[in-house]
């Protein structure tokens, strides 16, 4: 067989792979979409929820922040402080966040009485769940594998569309504005193809921006990262919530031994007895007056040696800052900003923010939300084109037609990007020979779905 003999994938080849891609992916693109939108709106659905606490009566002095720290950690019994968020004005209740292993609390103390007004488990927050059911089905290291499978496949989809919407001739009516009069399956087929070429550019981007966060391509970023700068990788996001409540653990773990009354070591972790937050007043002094983006969080020491550090957690990723504190002095040790950080941490950081509609304020909500209904027209209009088209006894897939030779460029395309998403690769490959060795030779499977006879 010469090389001119061999092909790319004809249309009718890459609508079937269009087809299939969409007949995975159109559930988990709705329930992202749908997931997604909710979460473009977090910052102004937490202050909704927060408003009871935002304007409190305070009517004489505020009690210390090592009092306030105190009174949290004793409203949850046998936790210790995790973080202290600082408050936006003075009269909002302070936010304290402390834990007991992986499991931590929220809780909201009145800055004067230090009466405890409110108290949630910081993974049962709304917009807490929300994002794990965006990112893992609620369903831990599985969902997230699922949801990446699922991106994966979206990405297929999208570009496997954009082949298939390319002009062949013909004006811009079904190319940059659906033929709103055309009626029948040219409407549909032009309300999907258009809506599809305006959304795909975004929705790449979503999908692509998504991935550090997921369990396998997070991991598998992380661990080309930490071969590649020859050491372990600290990242400024999470991969899945198994490797965060991992984390959490073992930085409650690391608070705990220091907090004991011989903690002192070299000025920088706490010297005072279990219970004690007297470091606390100092570091906010030297915090405040650095005007980080909010909320900014202090935290205690996690390891002998280790010195409390104080960060911006903005959703606007770009406007962080990173800080190491004595506890003994109030000095900063050292100060990270966003633009010191690695590039590939500075790209991740802009796509996060992006992706969660952070980066330039209520338009980029808007870009987003755009992006999601466009995506759920999409979803919604291949599904009726496909059920008023397909037979009644078969699934209905684009019929296929003789095979032919494949180009060697075809395939390099497919191992680039089985390398660049594993989960496709290994999926691609395990599709491939459960159609070839195992439906073909069905013959009721392989009427069904459309395929050739297995060859003798």
């Amino acid at each position: 067989m010469t090389e001119s003999t061999r092909r790319w994938p004809g249309y009718n080849a890459i609508w079937r792979w269009h087809f299939y891609a969409g007949l995975f992916c159109i559930p988990f693109v709705l329930w992202l979409a749908v997931t997604g939108s909710l979460y473009l709106f977090r910052p102004q659905i937490e202050t909704l929820i927060d408003r009871p606490y935002a304007h409190l009566e305070i009517s004489g002095p505020r009690a210390t922040a090592a009092q306030q720290a105190a009174a949290a950690v004793r409203a949850v019994p046998g936790s210790v402080l995790h973080r202290y968020q600082l408050p936006d004005t003075p009269d909002q209740a302070v936010q304290v966040i402390v834990g007991a292993g992986a499991r931590e609390t929220r809780v909201y103390v009145h800055p004067q009485s230090l009466a405890v007004l409110k108290t949630v488990d910081e993974d049962q927050r709304l917009m807490r769940i929300v994002f794990r059911l965006h990112g893992e089905l609620l369903a831990g290291t599985a969902g997230s594998y699922l949801v990446e499978l699922a991106a994966s496949w979206a990405i297929v989809m999208i570009l496997s569309g954009l082949f298939l919407w390319w002009p062949r001739g013909g004006g811009l009516g079904g190319v940059l504005y659906p033929r709103l009069r055309s009626g029948g399956r040219r409407f549909w087929r032009d309300l999907h193809g258009v809506t599809g070429f305006w959304v795909s550019a975004l929705a790449l981007f979503m999908l692509l921006s998504g991935l550090p966060w997921a369990k396998s391509w997070g991991g598998y970023l992380k661990t080309i990262r930490t071969v590649a700068e020859g050491q372990a990788v600290k990242q400024d996001w999470t991969t899945g919530s198994a490797g965060e409540l991992k984390a959490r653990t073992a930085a409650d773990a690391g608070t705990r031994a220091m907090m004991g009354e011989h903690a002192e070591h070299g000025g920088m972790a706490m010297a005072h007895p279990m219970g004690s937050y007297a470091p606390l007043d100092r570091l906010i002094a030297t915090v405040t007056p650095l005007n980080l983006a909010a909320p900014v969080l202090i935290a205690p020491p996690t390891g002998m040696g280790a010195p409390w550090t104080a960060k911006s957690d903005a959703a606007n990723r770009p406007m962080r800052t990173d800080l190491t504190l004595d506890g003994t002095s109030g000095a900063v040790l050292s100060r990270t900003d966003f633009a010191e950080r690695r590039l590939i941490d500075r790209m991740v950081g802009y796509g996060v923010a992006v992706h969660e509609g952070q980066l330039f304020g209520w338009l980029n909500q808007l870009m987003n939300l755009a992006t999601a209904l466009g995506l759920i027209l999409l979803s919604v209009s291949s599904v009726v084109m496909w059920w008023r088209r397909r037979p009644g006894d078969v699934l209905g897939a684009p019929p296929p037609l003789a095979s032919r030779p494949v180009a060697i460029g075809f395939v390099a395309v497919l191992v680039g990007l089985g390398l660049f998403l594993p989960l496709l690769g290994v999926t691609l490959v395990a599709v491939l020979l459960t159609e070839r060795l195992v439906l073909r030779r069905l013959p009721g499977a392989r009427h069904w779905l459309g395929l050739r006879p297995q060859a003798t």
